[in-house]
């Protein structure tokens, strides 16, 4: 398996989708509810799919099960962490410390080792993501107390990133299809997190229902490229090495980054730029190793 140039494209691509919803998602007013609109919508995407691809091979369905799961926990810390901090300070964090757990998962789990210049790479990347995203832009103003628990939900979040991906990683491979796997999972995927969302809100659930009824529009725009970015890195999974493909796809933190400073009013400092060359150090370190 080999990072050839279109699939190093494509999961740029992939990145900046999954740049773009998350950003959908900080710029909302309800950002549990946002995260639950926008991946519950996706069982209205992925049942299409899946009457085009037909289902996965019957291997792959444990590992679907395993990751659905895991993925509550992934929408809970995600909403956590956009509640209590900026998209230029959590989602640099969460997607920056998950690859070398990803590379290292790859390793015990699959069987797949990278090169010592792969590591190399995944390491310098995950480094200019971790210094874009503790940037001094990032990090100065607001509340101290509120910012120590966006990182703890981030790191948290990290985490789990790492489980669900070498998980995904492994399945994809058994299911022989790649968007039917990803279809499987955007079937049951968002549904449980909303119900959990709602049942949180006993005496809100009225206005949770008018919230989604005028926002979905907008939650649709944010499934579809979360659908699309996932699908993207499934399928770059089954043709290069999971660790790899998983660290050139968190140079989605740039684009997040660009988001947040032309869109949502974050700063961008000189700290943000030395983390952003770092990360194309590492990507082209990557493509090469």
């Amino acid at each position: 398996m080999t990072l050839t140039g279109p699939i190093v494209l494509a999961v740029l691509c992939g990145a900046l989708l999954h740049a773009g919803w998350n950003a959908l998602i900080k710029a909302g007013l309800d950002k549990p509810l946002d995260t639950a609109l926008v991946h519950s919508l996706g069982i209205f995407v992925a049942i299409p799919l899946l009457v085009l691809t037909g289902l996965p091979a019957p291997a792959a369905w444990p590992f679907m099960a395993a990751s659905l799961a895991i993925h509550l926990g992934y929408y809970i810390t995600l909403a956590g962490a956009y509640k209590h901090g900026d998209l230029g300070l959590t989602y640099p964090v969460m997607r920056g410390c998950a690859p070398l757990m990803v590379a290292i998962g790859s390793m015990v789990f699959i069987g797949e080792g990278i090169s010592a210049a792969a590591w190399a790479g995944v390491a310098i990347l995950c480094a200019g993501v971790v210094v874009l995203g503790l940037s001094r832009a990032a990090l100065q103003g607001g509340d101290e107390a509120r910012r120590r628990k966006a990182l703890g939900f981030a790191f948290a979040n990290a985490a789990i990133i790492a489980l669900y991906t070498v998980i995904d990683g492994i399945g994809v491979r058994l299911s022989g299809n790649a968007l039917a796997y990803v279809a499987g999972l955007f079937v049951f995927d968002g549904i449980p997190y909303l119900l959990l969302v709602l049942w949180r809100r006993p005496g809100q659930r009225r206005a949770a229902l008018a919230y989604m009824a005028g926002r979905w529009p907008v939650a649709m725009i944010g499934t579809l490229a979360s659908l699309a970015s996932y699908g993207i890195a499934l399928w770059a999974m089954t043709r290069a090495p999971v660790a790899v493909v998983a660290a050139l796809r968190e140079t989605s933190v740039l684009f997040a980054a660009l988001i947040g400073t032309l869109f949502l009013r974050e700063a961008f400092g000189w700290q943000r730029a030395a983390g952003t060359l770092v990360i194309v150090a590492g990507v082209m370190i990557l493509r090469l190793g």
